[in-house]
C-alpha cells in the first residue's frame, strides 16, 4: 500500500475504534446517533470493506399509481418474495418498508444487542402479567422487532436453525398441504449459500442467496461447551441435518463475518431490475378492500407526515410480521367482529384468529457461571485495536460473534411431552454474561430495572463469564395481540400469556438445571466455572439453588428471543381459528396474502429467521404458479 493510502487506511480505522469506543462508553445516547457516525465515514467507504450497492429510494412522486404486486414490509420473508416476484420481468413490485436502511454498524455480528436500543427496533413491550418479566420495568418484557431494511435480520442474533421433521410434518397434518418436511426441505437449501466445511455437507447448499457459515472466530469455552456436552452423553451434531439431539458450534448468517440480513441478501443484489421500486421510511396504515368484491385492490401508507394511495393490480402481500401483520389485517376490517366494531371499524371479513394463537419460544437469562481465566467476552476488549482490525481486514476475530452466541445444546428433559427423539430444550450458549459490558447494553435491552441488575450483576462487573439461556422449544401456552386503537400509528396490545401451561416453565427450570451440572463438567472445571449465587431480590425468600428458586427465577428473568409468531394461522377453512389457507390466501379476501412469521400454526424448534426465508421462498413459487410463471 503506499504511504498516503496507509494513511488513509489508518485513519478509516482509527475512525472506527473511535466511533466504537464512544459506542461502548456511552451506550444509548451515541447509539440513536448512529446515522450521523455513520455519515462521518461515507466517504472512506471503500477504504473499510466495500458495502453492496443499496437499493435505490424510490421517492413518492416517482411511483407508479399501480403495480402489480404491493408487498408489504422489506423483512425477511418480504425481501425474499420481492426477489423472487421480480424474476418475472413484466410484473411491476412495489416493496414499502416503514425503517430506513442499514448501516456499517448493524453489519457487526457481536454489536447485536446494541441495535435493540436504537430506531431499528420498534421498541415493543408486552402488557403486564401477574406471573412473568417481574424484574423488568413495570413488569412487561421487551419485544424487539426490527425496523428497516431486512426486518428482525437488522437486530436478531443471526442463528440460522431449521427445526426438527416432526415441526412441518405436524403443519401437513393441520390441514396444511404441501407444508411438510419434505416439501419445505428444498426451499431451505434453495436460499442457502453455505461456507466452510457446511458447503460440503449433503443437509446444506451453496448458490443461493443467503450466506451461512459457521463464526468465523471462536473463544475456548466453545470448546469446554462442546466437550462438556459430550461428558454428559451428548453427541455433536449438525442440527440442521433434522437430527437435533446433541450439541453444536452455532451456524449463522454472516457473509465475510459481516451480518447478512434478509435485505442484504434478497434486495441489494436485485436492486437494479427495472421492475423493481423500493419505498423506505413509507408505513402501510391500511390494506384498501372492495367492500363488495372483498377483494384487496391497493395499499395507504404514511411517508414524510403524508397520506398516499398505491393500487396492486393482482395482490397484495402482507409481510410485516408477527405483530403487524395482524395489526395491519384488523385495521382493515379483517379479525374477530366484536374487536374491530369496537373501535367502529368496518368488518369485511369476521376472523377471529386474527392476533391469536400467539407463540414464542420463552427462555430465562441471568444464569451466570464465573471463570478464573481471561477466556470470555469482556465488552471493554472489543474496541482494542487488534479486534478491530481482524474484523476490517479480515472478516474475523471476536468482533463477528453473534451477539457472544456461540453454540447451541439439545436436549429432552424428565418433563417433556415431545416423541423420544425431539428435544424440548435448547441450550443458548454465550461466552459473556449479563455483566460483560457493566449493564450498558444488553441489559437495558431486555428492560432489566437497576435495582435488580445492581443487586446482582454489578458486584461482577466486567468479570469473565459465561451463561447459557435455556429455551423451552415446544411451549403449550398461547397469547395474543390486538389492537389499541384506530390510530396506526399506535403500538399494538400484545399480551404473552406465558406460563399459562406450568409444563412450559417446568422445562426451562429443567433447562437450568442441566447448565449446572454441565458447569461441573471437567470441561469447564479447568476455568474453575463457579455459578454465581447472589440471589435475585424477588426470590431471595427461597433458598438458591432449589427448583422453587429457579422457578422464582424464571418468572422474575423471562426472556424471549424475538420469535413471535402464529397470529395469522394457516389452516383449512374449517378450523375457525386459521387466516390464511395452505397457499396463503387470507380466508374471504381475494388478492391478499399474508407470507411470514405470523402464518406458523405450531411454532418449529428452530430460531424462526431461517423459517421465514423458507415461508417467502415457498410463497413465491405459490404465487408463480397461480399466474402461470
Amino acid at each position: 500500500m503506499h504511504g498516503s493510502s496507509m494513511l488513509r487506511g489508518m485513519w478509516a480505522v482509527t475512525t472506527v475504534a473511535l466511533l466504537l469506543s464512544l459506542q461502548l462508553q456511552h451506550g444509548e445516547s451515541v447509539l440513536r446517533d448512529l446515522s450521523v457516525l455513520e455519515a462521518t465515514l461515507s466517504q472512506h467507504r471503500d477504504l473499510i470493506r466495500n458495502p453492496e450497492g443499496l437499493p435505490y429510494d424510490v421517492p413518492t412522486s416517482k411511483l407508479w399509481e399501480e403495480y402489480d404486486f404491493v408487498v408489504i414490509g422489506a423483512g425477511t420473508s418480504g425481501s425474499v418474495v420481492t426477489n423472487r416476484l421480480t424474476e418475472v420481468p413484466k410484473w411491476k413490485v412495489l416493496l414499502l418498508e416503514a425503517g430506513r436502511e442499514e448501516i456499517k454498524f448493524t453489519d457487526i455480528p457481536v454489536f447485536a444487542a446494541h441495535f435493540q436500543l436504537t430506531d431499528y427496533n420498534w421498541g415493543y413491550r408486552t402488557q403486564r402479567q401477574k406471573d412473568a418479566c417481574l424484574a423488568f420495568k413495570d413488569e412487561r418484557c421487551a419485544w424487539p422487532r426490527g425496523k428497516g431494511m431486512g426486518g428482525t435480520s437488522i437486530i436478531n442474533y443471526m442463528i440460522y436453525t431449521r427445526g426438527h421433521p416432526r415441526d412441518y410434518d405436524g403443519w401437513e397434518e393441520m390441514g396444511n398441504p404441501g407444508w411438510g418436511w419434505k416439501d419445505v426441505y428444498k426451499y431451505f437449501l434453495k436460499s442457502e449459500n453455505a461456507h466452510d466445511d457446511l458447503a460440503k455437507s449433503e443437509f446444506h447448499s451453496t448458490g443461493g442467496y443467503l450466506d451461512v457459515s459457521h463464526l468465523p472466530y471462536s473463544t475456548k469455552l466453545i470448546d469446554s461447551f462442546m466437550e462438556g456436552g459430550m461428558e454428559s452423553g451428548f453427541q455433536p451434531v449438525d442440527y440442521n441435518s433434522g437430527e437435533l439431539l446433541g450439541f453444536s458450534r452455532l451456524q449463522v448468517t454472516q457473509r465475510n463475518g459481516a451480518r447478512c440480513s434478509g435485505s442484504k441478501a434478497f434486495i441489494r443484489p436485485v436492486r437494479n431490475r427495472a421492475n423493481l421500486h423500493v419505498a423506505k421510511e413509507a408505513q402501510a396504515t391500511k390494506i384498501l378492500i372492495d367492500p363488495e368484491t372483498k377483494r384487496a385492490c391497493g395499499v395507504e401508507f404514511q411517508r414524510r407526515n403524508g397520506r398516499y394511495v398505491v393500487k396492486a393490480r393482482k395482490e397484495v402481500i402482507l409481510s410485516a410480521g408477527a405483530i403487524d401483520s395482524p395489526k395491519l389485517l384488523m385495521l382493515s376490517g379483517i379479525g374477530p367482529r366484536d374487536h374491530l366494531e369496537s373501535f367502529n371499524i368496518t368488518v369485511l371479513k369476521d376472523s377471529p384468529g386474527v392476533g391469536n394463537n400467539l407463540q414464542e419460544h420463552v427462555s430465562m437469562s441471568g444464569l451466570t457461571f464465573l471463570v478464573n481465566d481471561t477466556v470470555a467476552l469482556i465488552e471493554d476488549r472489543l474496541a482494542r485495536l487488534e479486534p478491530l482490525l481482524q474484523y476490517v481486514n479480515e472478516g474475523s476475530g471476536p468482533l463477528t460473534l453473534a451477539g457472544g452466541v456461540e453454540g447451541l445444546g439439545y436436549l429432552r428433559t424428565k418433563v417433556a411431552q415431545t416423541p423420544s427423539d425431539y428435544p424440548d430444550v435448547e441450550l443458548i450458549f454465550a461466552s459473556g454474561s449479563l455483566n460483560s459490558d457493566d449493564g450498558r447494553v444488553v441489559r437495558k435491552g431486555l428492560g432489566m430495572r437497576d435495582d435488580v441488575y445492581d443487586a446482582v450483576f454489578k458486584p461482577i462487573n466486567s468479570k469473565d463469564a459465561w451463561t447459557v439461556w435455556p429455551m423451552i422449544l415446544k411451549p403449550n401456552s398461547r397469547g395474543w395481540v390486538r389492537l389499541k386503537s384506530k390510530n396506526p400509528m399506535a403500538w399494538p396490545i400484545m399480551y404473552g400469556n406465558y406460563f399459562d401451561d406450568p409444563n412450559d416453565l417446568e422445562s426451562v427450570v429443567e433447562g437450568i438445571k442441566f447448565s449446572i451440572e454441565l458447569s461441573k463438567t471437567r470441561a469447564f472445571q479447568k476455568y474453575n466455572s463457579t455459578l454465581h449465587d447472589i440471589p435475585l431480590p424477588g426470590c431471595a425468600h427461597l433458598e438458591f439453588n432449589t427448583d422453587d428458586y429457579w422457578r422464582c427465577a424464571v418468572r422474575q428473568m423471562t426472556t424471549t428471543l424475538h420469535h413471535q409468531c402464529g397470529t395469522a394461522k394457516m389452516g383449512p377453512a374449517s378450523d375457525p381459528d386459521a387466516v390464511v389457507d395452505h397457499e396463503l390466501r387470507v380466508h374471504g379476501i381475494k388478492g391478499l396474502r399474508v407470507v411470514d412469521a405470523s402464518v406458523i400454526p405450531r411454532i418449529p424448534a428452530a430460531h424462526t429467521n431461517a423459517v421465514c426465508f423458507m415461508i417467502g421462498e415457498k410463497a413465491s413459487d405459490i404465487i408463480k404458479s397461480q399466474y402461470g410463471k
